[in-house]
């Protein structure tokens, strides 16, 4: 039977690896492994009662009795010996059964030379119970010499048909042995095929565990980009604009604090839908029936009133405007929102640009630019990049463009987004955070 990995026999018991597979695939093989015992089963007892019928025509007398009682004894001891020894897989067992296999069947050829119809399922069955090629060599020899001699001794050494028994014996050897090899290199293919099958699936089961897992790594930093770049922002303007009219009503201002706390509805209600519009995965509020810059120009426009900056915003022509595509609009109202927002946080400016630069020359046709440069104090070369200007990074390379941070001509920050004509697919990365400026 099948116990050591190499060699091994063809149909043994089975496979020793069956356990080390993947829980789905040992139930397979399993069920597999019984359905084809059923079948040894099957072509057993038939060819028993084929050899039974077959003796008791050609048989008669005290012979008949002999034969017959051999073939129950074969019977029985493949029912509690051998049947079990396949099921189990003890080599013990499997070698009593095949040492009486080669026994019962030489002794019924010596009574009774048509016996011989039992070698069919004898050497079948050598092969399938022994634990390697070399035992069912020799268990084919040791049958075919018994079978050889016990003919030769029914006929007598002086028979005519001398030569023909051993010729007979030598094409039963050659046969069972090429078959059996066959058989058996065909059956450790299978469970090499088998055990593959087995690292496959594994293999498959891991990979998709990691692209599950990367993609719900990537749709929560997709979803924190969103959230930071609209709901976070949203929020920061309402507690600043609701700090400023606080500090309006101490010194008396009420109108001033009133213009205040109307910005305040107004943020909290655009903060309303672009949280509805997140939920929905549609596109910004500010992109909702408009242009990209007529989004900017009204984010531009409410900044001023939030903070006192003059926000200039410079379009290029319609024509280039419209060619952007939404896709691309996102990605460009979205850095112009962080990069208002870093100007808010740390620039302490007093004037901004919004520069919506087209392809004038044409060289790289559909190419669109976004530059946001103030006049504040500038920013730290060695300082390390935020979640925010890191999420607008990731953000335009998934784009395909890229995002350029400098120092401003006369001071302050420049910030440009570059995109191209058709968006790329770079590799995604994800980059650990660092704590630094956003």
């Amino acid at each position: 039977m099948t116990a050591e990995p190499e060699p091994r026999a063809g149909l043994s018991a089975p496979p020793a690896e069956l356990s080390a597979s993947p829980a789905w695939l040992a139930s397979q093989r399993r069920q597999f492994w019984l359905r084809a015992l059923r079948g040894w089963d099957v072509a057993f007892y038939l060819m028993v009662v084929i050899a039974a019928v077959a003796l008791v025509l050609d048989t008669r007398g005290p012979a008949l009795a002999a034969v017959l009682a051999l073939l129950a004894a074969l019977t029985a001891a493949y029912a509690a010996v051998g049947h079990r020894a396949a099921r189990t897989g003890d080599r013990r067992l499997a070698l009593v059964y095949v040492v009486l296999l080669v026994v019962v069947t030489v002794v019924i050829v010596r009574i009774s030379p048509i016996g011989s119809i039992l070698l069919f399922v004898a050497y079948s069955q050598i092969w399938f119970f022994s634990e390697s090629r070399r035992a069912g060599v020799v268990a084919s020899v040791l049958l075919t010499v018994g079978i050889t001699v016990a003919t030769v001794a029914h006929e007598g050494p002086d028979s005519a048909n001398l030569p023909e028994a051993l010729a007979q014996g030598a094409l039963a050897l050659a046969f069972a042995v090429l078959l059996g090899l066959w058989i058996t290199e065909v059956a450790e293919q299978s469970e090499e095929r088998a055990e593959l099958l087995a690292r496959l699936g594994d293999a498959q089961a891991e990979l998709g565990r990691t692209h599950h897992a990367a993609g719900v790594a990537a749709e929560r930093e997709r979803m924190a980009r969103e959230i930071h770049d609209t709901l976070a922002q949203g929020f920061t303007s309402i507690v600043m604009l609701a700090q400023t009219a606080a500090s309006d009503v101490r010194r008396g201002e009420p109108e001033r604090a009133a213009e205040r706390m109307a910005l305040v509805e107004q943020t909290a209600r655009d903060n309303l839908a672009e949280a509805r519009a997140l939920v929905a995965a549609f596109a910004p509020v500010g992109l909702d029936g408009a242009t990209l810059g007529q989004a900017l120009g009204r984010l531009a426009a409410r900044f001023e009133q939030e903070t006192g900056v003059q926000v200039e915003v410079v379009l290029p022509d319609d024509a280039t405007e419209q060619a952007i595509g939404r896709d691309r609009e996102v990605i460009l109202l979205r850095a112009a929102q962080e990069a208002l927002a870093n100007v808010r946080r740390h620039a302490d400016a007093r004037h901004v640009q919004l520069v919506l630069v087209g392809d004038p020359d044409g060289t790289r046709h559909g190419s669109i630019a976004l530059e946001v440069v103030d006049d504040g104090r500038g920013i730290d070369p060695a300082a390390a990049e935020g979640f925010g200007l890191r999420g607008m990074r990731e953000r335009v390379t998934s784009g395909g463009g890229e995002l350029a941070v400098s120092g401003g001509a006369a001071g302050g920050t420049r910030v440009r987004v570059s995109l191209p004509a058709e968006a790329r697919q770079p590799e995604h990365r994800n980059p650990e955070p660092r704590e630094g400026t956003s």
